[in-house]
């Protein structure tokens, strides 16, 4: 499946509630994420299936610009979860004016 196929949505579209599944490392994490964000680095995802959110359908995955949550995506589809891949990532989030929180006093950034 090559990423023009996968189920994609731009981050203006994403209903209020929903609950984005960040595939990025934990320092991209801690820097800056949506708030109502569940984490998954991608390196971790094949063992940690079971903590997907089994509420939300569609799944929304992001990472920073969309490319690694684009493979995650085209891995969850191929395995039966209806995932869907958040354009442009949390540049795109951030971009949009869209909530972030960090870990940590500073403000929160894409990095």
């Amino acid at each position: 499946m090559s990423s023009s196929q996968l189920p994609a949505v731009p981050v203006d579209a994403l209903p209020a509630d929903a609950r984005p599944l960040d595939v990025r490392e934990a320092d991209e994490w801690a820097a800056g994420r949506a708030p109502t964000a569940v984490h998954i680095p991608m390196s971790e995802l094949t063992g940690r299936l079971h903590e997907l959110p089994d509420d939300q359908d569609p799944l929304y995955v992001i990472c920073r610009s969309g490319g690694r949550s684009a493979r995650v995506v085209a891995y969850l589809v191929s395995q039966g979860y209806p995932a869907v891949n958040v354009d442009g990532g949390m540049q795109a989030w951030a971009g949009a004016g869209k909530p972030l929180v960090a870990d940590g006093p500073g403000q929160p950034e894409i990095v």
